[in-house]
């Protein structure tokens, strides 16, 4: 299953990966060239398919329960004061997601979209603490009754593209698909303070299914 937020250049670098093994297998000599361009038309178009997949996943289901928005590792857990949306002492949770991952990114709880806000920057490395502050990213704050979660979508070296498809007032179920990043890059989740963190750095997170944290009563 393709992701529909990556239609278009899936679909462009499909076609010109067909393009040029037809062109190779009609036109190209010596044979060791024509083939050499075979070979790496399929592996590119192998390579698109790997990064625009969107596999089911089967999400976890509590009312408390703070799931994992992308596929990754955990690259940091830290205490943070956080200004954007909750306002308070939080805890960051920061996936890093290569360009093997899945890239599509699902809500990490059930509720209504009360905040998002574009910020243009610059595309540092991903993995790199200063990504979180500095690149182009996309905030969103989403609230239930147990309380407000805060992430981020943040664009990497490689990454320049992020999808969100959700907007203001907008309600989302945890697990449900909003958006991706295109090659590469970071997602920053901001849980209160109080939350209990269940997972540890170096983890490996998938979407949709990993529990990060949960709500405490």
């Amino acid at each position: 299953m393709i992701t529909r937020y990556g239609y278009d250049v899936f679909f462009t670098i499909a076609t010109l990966c067909v393009v040029l093994v037809v062109v190779a297998l009609i036109f190209v000599e010596p044979k060791i060239v024509r083939y050499s361009l075979v070979v790496v038309g399929i592996v590119f178009f192998g390579l698109t398919v790997n990064f625009f997949r969107d596999p089911e996943r089967n999400t976890p289901q509590g009312n408390r329960l703070i799931i994992a928005p992308a596929d990754g590792k955990i690259v940091a857990l830290k205490q943070v004061d956080e200004t954007e949306f909750l306002h308070s002492r939080a805890q960051q949770i920061s996936i890093f997601m290569s360009p093997l991952n899945v890239h599509v990114n699902r809500a990490p709880i059930s509720g209504v979209i009360r905040y998002i806000r574009y910020v243009p920057g610059e595309f540092f490395a991903a993995f790199e603490d200063k990504a979180s502050e500095k690149n182009e990213q996309t905030i969103v704050g989403v609230e239930n009754s147990h309380g407000k979660v805060a992430f981020k979508q943040i664009a990497g070296f490689v990454a320049r593209r992020i999808v969100c498809a959700l907007k203001v007032g907008d309600t989302v179920k945890i697990g449900e698909r909003f958006g991706m990043i295109k090659f590469g890059s970071r997602v920053d989740v901001f849980v209160p303070e109080s939350a209990s963190i269940k997972v540890k750095i170096g983890e490996v997170t998938v979407a949709g299914e990993t529990i990060l944290a949960d709500f405490r009563e």
